[in-house]
């Protein structure tokens, strides 16, 4: 379903940046034979300014290389080459996905010194939660950039306005539009919202105003009843009230 839109530019960029980010910790945490810490920084540092690196940096190469011949290099085999603009385009995003660890990558230090000073730091590269790039490539999403299907020399954008604008190696790219997923789609397998349980008070994604595409929604009142205030009555049985609370629901019209 719906190939080339921007959610499956989205899907191939965190799925990259998954396989970068759960190799990676394996290499750093010793779980790996083929990788460990990041040795290209080991005696480096600035004296002067006195702090060293240290520590077990994370072997992001390490991480990077294992995703492009895991998930690129069958895409290129299968095709013979990455000629097609739909194959360029799934590369380019799987690479954005990638791109987006190793722009997030952090320096994080710790202080050695009498009486807890600063006199001299042991710092070492570390990556970001998985969450942090979640985030950086949903935004990515939100922004990504339409391009034209029908690839020349290079990938470029769909509107000719904007054609001199380049294409960063961050940014996500997708052909086709998408589908209205608020509206139930049998053959391309969209359940749509209609039904949808949502929060009233919720500006997110779950929230009623997003979430039913501006149709409204219906509230009713569920009944609850459950035990409560129990206690233990010597001996030897348990002693309970029975608790009825009456809750809102609201569903997408």
């Amino acid at each position: 379903c719906c190939a080339g839109t921007k959610e499956t530019a989205f899907i191939s960029a965190v799925t990259a940046a998954g396989l970068v980010h759960s190799v990676t910790r394996s290499c750093s945490a010793g779980n790996m034979t083929e990788c460990s810490c990041d040795v290209t920084l080991q005696h480096g540092g600035s004296a002067s300014e006195g702090w060293h690196w240290g520590g077990c940096s994370d072997d992001i190469h390490y991480g990077m290389s294992f995703s492009r011949k895991f998930l690129d290099v069958p895409f290129k085999n299968v095709t013979g080459k990455s000629g097609s603009g739909l194959v360029a385009m799934n590369l380019h995003n799987n690479e954005a996905g990638r791109q987006a660890v190793a722009k997030l990558m952090s320096v994080d230090c710790r202080c050695h010194g009498v009486s807890g000073s600063c006199a001299v730091k042991t710092c070492w590269k570390t990556m970001p939660s998985f969450e942090k790039i979640g985030r950086f490539l949903k935004d990515k999403y939100e922004n990504s950039i339409q391009i034209s299907d029908r690839l020349k020399k290079k990938l470029r954008r769909k509107e000719k306005s904007q054609r001199k604008i380049p294409i960063g190696k961050e940014d996500l790219l997708y052909v086709n539009k998408s589908p209205n997923y608020c509206v139930e789609d049998q053959k391309l397998g969209i359940p749509g919202t209609q039904g949808r349980e949502c929060n009233r008070t919720s500006q997110g994604p779950e929230g009623c105003n997003l979430l039913c595409c501006g149709r409204g929604y219906n509230t009713h009142v569920v009944r609850h009843v459950e035990r409560c205030e129990c206690k233990f009555v010597w001996c030897c049985y348990v002693r309970c009230r029975r608790c009825e609370t009456m809750t809102d629901v609201h569903t997408c019209k």
